[in-house]
């Protein structure tokens, strides 16, 4: 066995069996590192996939090739679409799954890639050397450049892999410490090892270390809930998953649970308030703002006389039971006592006290959006050491460094997403523009183009793209071109087919909409709130053959039809928009400027500048503290 690699992933979590499968399946002869085999892609904290925007994102994974879609869909047993209240843009996808059958069925999936290999071992020592590529110094003779470049890894086990790319996915294990009141635990998870030397391996090569921290709540044995105390939330069986590929769900879809805390729980909790990490200054590092501590809900909220508490299953075939909303690091008899004064968990028992956990990551402002180190080449970044959490972040950018590493080796331009493109491209370019002061999590909010970036038509903005430079199937590019042409032909009816008034009008008011005065395309009433394609049908003969001669993913084929036909004029004034602001992400001026030498910029755009060293116009005008008299600065200096 050689010890050899294109590229070498570390971290099996969910960015890094992502960047593994991506890199492996573009040819790249590719080795997974883990540290333990059973814990591939495990859900740290809930066994959820999805929710707002992060659904979106998923959906992008999928139709780029990418696992994390199909694996959910496999193992969900509870779906639901979250934001119907809402347009279509804010349409979110989310699952609960089965923890342990994720576990393997992505386990299956990395087994069973070619080009791929799976090593169980800690790596505690980035390997590079002075990079070989060359240039002309003062006294005319060829030179190293002074950047570093990987050449490979050293691990615990004393074993050297070679390779010219790594990829660092390993989420909250670098110098991981677990905080339960004032104990403190060494671990990158619950009873498991933290990575140590790693991290400062990496930060001895230039590259800037922080400390965040996460948290997840107590894991509970459901034999002990009294469920008739709670309030019953079923999931939905209709035709909605994450793949637009594969079978619909399998799995028996089980309910989850809503109960509430109270006064009494508060003032417990308040109790304990100076054994909390969080507020006796044991923990320095900043947690995440939109899923924060019950105590920083207590603290911020103080108002509040109750929370909204959901209790969750992490499998089909266990009692073990995940109480979302009650996240904490106070000491255990605090969560306990505090908790037996819900009623429905008078009885409680537990399997394991809820904690926070402190990690290193490393500034993703030093990154490209390729997310390969500015610093050292050869070396990508994937996951939460690059500030960020969650599961469906974490996939989207080990997807984006896996394809990146496999193209690095190949000698091909970088893979990079637009933020009129995907969310996946407004992460990214969120993390290496704006850097991170909290761990991020995506929003639709953070996107500007978000009617564009829908989760019903992923497939339509990426799938042609991945298909061209390898990563998407061909069974899959085809899957897409049907559905295309589908949604082509029923938008094109819609367009050309006259309804006459004396025809319809019973229709329409029994459907509860105004009737028509004279003859109209169909596209006018498809385009009424009240009316759909599928109430339309039965009104007129000829939409309904168009619908019964759909076959395959019928709903999901007139869902995207109907979206694209009752939102065309948003549709196509946001797409206007995107063109002119993509004028300026086609002005490149990386290497174009010393910043420092602009005495017309404001001090805090040369020094933000500078420190970013943006790609194009675009991302400048996106830094924070450059301004738009800043950017009209540079744009002189390029046409001068």
């Amino acid at each position: 066995m050689e010890f050899k690699y294109d590229v070498v992933v570390v971290g099996a979590g969910h960015a890094g069996c992502e960047a593994a499968t991506a890199a492996a399946k573009l040819g790249a002869k590719t080795c997974l590192i883990t540290m333990d085999m059973n814990k591939i892609a495990q859900m740290s904290c809930n066994p959820a996939i999805g929710g707002i925007a992060k659904g979106q994102i998923v959906r992008e994974i999928d139709a780029l090739g990418g696992h994390t879609g199909e694996v959910t869909d496999a193992t969900a047993i509870q779906f639901r679409m979250l934001n119907r209240s809402k347009g279509p843009a804010m349409w979110s996808p989310r699952a609960q799954c089965d923890r342990a059958k994720f576990i393997w069925t992505w386990r299956e999936i990395l087994e069973n890639t070619p080009n791929l290999s799976i090593w169980q071992d800690q790596v505690v020592e980035l390997l590079t050397e002075e990079n070989k590529m060359p240039y002309r110094g003062v006294d005319n003779a060829l030179q190293g450049n002074g950047k570093r470049s990987v050449v490979g890894l050293r691990t615990l086990q004393g074993v050297t892999f070679h390779a010219p790319c790594v990829i660092i996915t390993a989420g909250t294990f670098l110098n991981g410490l677990m905080h339960i009141g004032r104990t403190k635990i060494p671990g990158g998870r619950c009873a498991e090892l933290p990575s140590l030397h790693l991290s400062e391996s990496i930060a001895a090569c230039g590259i800037t270390v922080g400390r965040m921290k996460t948290g997840t709540p107590v894991r509970i044995d459901g034999r002990s809930v009294d469920f008739s105390q709670m309030q019953r939330q079923d999931g939905e069986t209709d035709f909605h998953k994450f793949s637009y590929m594969g079978e619909p769900r399998q799995l028996p879809q089980l309910p989850c649970w809503i109960t509430y805390t109270n006064e009494a729980v508060h003032e417990r909790l308040r109790a304990a308030l100076p054994d909390s990490p969080l507020y006796n200054g044991q923990i320095q590092s900043i947690g995440p703002r939109y899923c924060p501590s019950i105590e920083t809900k207590l603290v911020t909220f103080s108002e509040r006389t109750e929370h909204q508490l959901f209790l969750e299953p992490e499998g089909s075939s266990t009692r073990e039971l995940y109480l979302n909303g009650f996240s904490s690091s106070l000491p255990i008899e605090a969560q306990i006592e505090a908790l037996k004064l819900i009623p429905a968990f008078r009885n409680l028992q537990i399997y394991r006290p809820g904690y926070a956990i402190e990690y290193d990551y490393f500034d993703p402002t030093q990154l490209r959006h390729s997310l390969e180190s500015k610093i050292v080449d050869g070396l990508f970044m994937a996951g939460q050491v690059n500030g960020t959490t969650g599961y469906e972040e974490a996939a989207g950018q080990g997807l984006v460094a896996g394809v990146n590493a496999a193209r690095k080796i190949a000698g091909l331009e970088p893979f990079v997403m637009r933020r009129d493109e995907s969310y996946i491209g407004v992460l990214i370019d969120d993390l290496v523009t704006k850097g991170v002061d909290e761990p991020y999590r995506m929003f639709t909010s953070r996107a500007e183009y978000r009617i564009l970036l829908r989760q019903d038509d992923a497939d339509a903005r990426l799938t042609e793209r991945s298909y061209e430079m390898g990563l998407a199937s061909r069974e899959r590019y085809d899957h897409w071109l049907r559905k295309k042409q589908t949604i082509s032909e029923i938008e094109d009816l819609c367009s050309n087919f006259s309804v006459k008034a004396a025809l319809i009008n019973q229709g329409l008011k029994a459907l509860g909409s105004e009737q028509l005065q004279r003859g109209c395309k169909l596209i006018d009433l498809v385009m009424r709130p009240q009316l759909n394609l599928t109430n339309l049908a039965t009104l007129i003969p000829t939409l309904s053959d168009k619908l019964n001669s759909i076959k395959d993913r019928r709903e999901e084929i007139i869902e995207a039809a109907e979206v694209r036909i009752k939102y065309s004029g948003y549709i196509r004034r946001e797409k206007e928009i995107a063109e002119k602001i993509q004028r300026l992400e086609n002005i490149r001026i990386k290497g174009r400027f010393h910043y420092e030498d602009i005495k017309s910029l404001s001090t805090e755009a040369r020094q933000k500048l500078t420190k970013i060293d943006p790609e194009t116009m675009a991302q400048a005008s996106r830094i924070p503290g450059v301004s738009p008299s800043d950017i009209n600065v540079l744009l002189v200096m390029m046409n001068r």
